[in-house]
């Protein structure tokens, strides 16, 4: 090799690591700018929690506009609590047992379209967006600790009177905050499915914590560098997964420049004390191509600590399990919730 060769190979490298430390460097600048955009509580503004009232009309039209194309009979509930209004899809019959639906983070509750109307046969399906995330939900003071939002949730409850005999399930974040609630008040659940969770079992990969900082860079393109590895099965099954995942990739980006950012509770992992502590029926699926831990990884420290909690890996998915799986998932999860 020349020496003109080898010093245009360094000059190609050191301009490509130059272009990944700036990216870097601008996803910390951003953060740091948007944490210090303004207060997290006390005197909102009217257009909370949106940047401003234009923004808000214009993220509260496309939600709206997606959620006329919710696939079954629903009624909407708005539930204040002390974190604030939190707003609740509801659906399914009215006498049937109550089944509560917790988003992942970034999402609201449409995200559940392609397994309400399986889930809505059997439950009273209560689809949640997130007090303290998208959606329609306004919080008036910020989650700080997993207890915050085991007593959120434990409130929201409360307020739908569901009793103490509450199904519920959660995918990703909200598969973690299931598994917290679980921890903390067994007494009023009856089953609870944990799908893909955050954390949980193992810690969140150093790929994932370099993917989301540039993922909050106000850049298409980084969020969806973001969705084509983590829903990697969904973007390359064919022509429709690819539109969906731009869809879902499109919405995300329009939620993240109308919201005013929120730093969400980071997602822990439990213990083995913690796992063993588990009391209710649990049900855990994963894809197989799961990218924030190993699946089998997953499945083998729930069996080997938990036993008794039910294990599944759905062949063909990752961590988009729900949408490209959802008829396999779905009836797992009202099989496992049914039985006696």
């Amino acid at each position: 090799m020349t020496g003109e060769r080898k010093k245009s190979i360094l000059r190609f490298t050191l301009i490509g690591c130059g272009t990944v430390a700036a990216l870097v460097v601008a996803a910390v600048v951003w953060i740091g700018v948007t944490l210090s955009s303004g207060p997290d509580e006390g005197d909102f503004p009217e257009y909370h929690p949106f940047r401003s009232a234009e923004a808000g009309e214009r993220y509260l039209a496309r939600y709206d506009e997606r959620a006329a194309k919710w696939p079954v009979p629903s009624e909407s509930r708005v539930v204040e609590t002390s974190w604030g209004q939190t707003f609740v899809r509801v659906s399914g019959p009215a006498d049937a047992r109550p089944l509560v639906l917790l988003p992942s983070t970034g999402a609201s509750s449409l995200m559940w379209m392609p397994n309400i109307e399986d889930l809505s046969e059997s439950f009273r399906v209560y689809a949640v967006d997130q007090v303290y995330d998208y959606g329609r939900s306004v919080y008036t003071k910020p989650f700080k600790s997993p207890d915050d939002i085991v007593n959120w949730l434990d409130e929201l409850f409360t307020a739908l009177e569901l009793g103490n005999d509450v199904n519920l399930a959660g995918l990703s974040y909200g598969g973690w905050i299931t598994s917290q609630y679980a921890l903390a008040h067994p007494d009023r659940l009856d089953r609870a499915v944990l799908l893909a969770p955050v954390a949980t079992v193992f810690p969140l990969p150093g790929e994932w914590a370099w993917r989301a900082g540039l993922a909050l860079i106000p850049h298409r393109t980084f969020l969806w560098r973001m969705t084509e590895w983590l829903f990697e099965d969904l973007v390359n099954t064919d022509d429709s997964g690819r539109r969906l995942a731009e869809e879902l990739t499109d919405d995300a980006f329009l939620a993240m420049r109308c919201f005013r950012f929120k730093m969400p509770v980071h997602p822990t992992v439990l213990s083995d004390e913690e796992l063993r502590g588990i009391e209710v029926p649990v049900l855990f699926l994963v894809g197989e191509n799961e990218k924030l831990y190993a699946a089998e990884d997953a499945v083998e420290r729930m069996g080997r600590l938990v036993p008794w909690v039910e294990t599944e890996i759905i062949p063909g998915a990752g961590h988009d399990l729900t949408i490209l799986k959802a008829e396999r998932v779905n009836r797992r999860m009202v099989q496992f919730l049914l039985e006696p």
